[in-house]
């Protein structure tokens, strides 16, 4: 019988040990192989000059691997910046080794199993993923959670236009604005007084960061809507993707949009949404 390939990316938080130890077991356990699989491991760079010993895998920066699936070791911002940097996202699978870990669902203790299910899986064409948008703004990297636009500096108010769809929503003054996605309406939006929307809504959540206007509240916008956000203030504005990218705008309009490309989970458990919002949260 001809054994199916699957290239399989590995990424891991590089400044906590245990998660590198995580990735070292894994590497040591693919090596011994699977029945009927052949597994091309490809670590990304950072993560390999960190553990040494490849075995079997070979070292490559995020944006150049080909890859079928990535194994993610660390917590969601390991997740969101192996897919900020992945030109077109594939399926990946988050071994918890954060905090809270939205995004990443399996415990470490039981990473081997797992892993070897959805190996498995991929290989017979099998695999659950879940599909997830993503926002683009300007020529900048798509976001997973959400895009900030603030003014980088604490207690300093900037001054913003809304529009959606060519139709002014709002003006206001704020410390920022937040516009999240229903992945990342559980993130930054919500500690700012935003909605969580269930991940299946096709949504975007536009969140004003301390604004100087009592009207100005949260809206929930349909996803395949356009905005335009003004930038009015002189001092203009920091953007923040996902915690990761930044850059400083000093005027002008910012386009926020659907991303052509979603972010794409595998789904390990049967529990839902809600239960997992209740469970990570209590």
């Amino acid at each position: 019988m001809t054994k199916k390939t699957i290239s399989l990316g590995i990424t891991s938080r590089c400044d906590y040990q245990s998660a590198l130890e995580i990735v070292k077991n894994i590497l040591l356990h693919l090596s011994h192989g699977l029945d009927n699989i052949k597994i091309l491991t490809i670590i990304d760079n950072r993560t390999a000059e960190k553990i040494g010993k490849l075995y079997n895998a070979i070292s490559s920066p995020i944006d150049k691997m080909q890859i079928d699936l990535m194994i993610s070791v660390g917590g969601d911002g390991t997740i969101l910046r192996a897919i900020q940097k992945m030109e077109i996202p594939k399926p990946i699978l988050g071994i918890n080794m954060g905090t809270i870990g939205f995004l990443a669902d399996v415990d470490p203790i039981d990473a081997l199993e797992v892993i070897n299910k959805v190996l498995i899986a991929c290989s017979n064409n099998t695999l659950e993923v879940e599909e997830r948008i993503r926002l683009k703004a300007n020529n900048m990297p798509p976001a997973t959670n959400e895009i900030v636009i603030s003014t980088g500096t604490p207690a300093k108010m900037s001054h913003f236009k809304i529009y959606v769809d060519d139709c002014e929503l709002e003006e206001f003054r704020a410390d920022g604005v937040i516009f999240a996605t229903p992945t990342g309406s559980t993130a930054y939006a919500m500690s700012a007084g935003g909605p969580i929307v269930d991940p299946r809504v096709n949504a975007i959540v536009m969140v004003p960061l301390a604004p100087f206007k009592l009207s100005a509240r949260p809206w929930v916008i349909p996803a395949k809507s356009e905005i335009k956000v003004e930038l009015l203030s002189k001092k203009g504005g920091l953007i923040v993707i996902d915690g990761q990218y930044t850059k400083t705008m000093k005027d002008g309009t910012i386009v926020i949009k659907m991303a052509e490309h979603p972010a794409l989970f595998v789904k390990t458990k049967k529990t839902g949404f809600y239960e997992k919002f209740r469970y990570k949260l209590e």
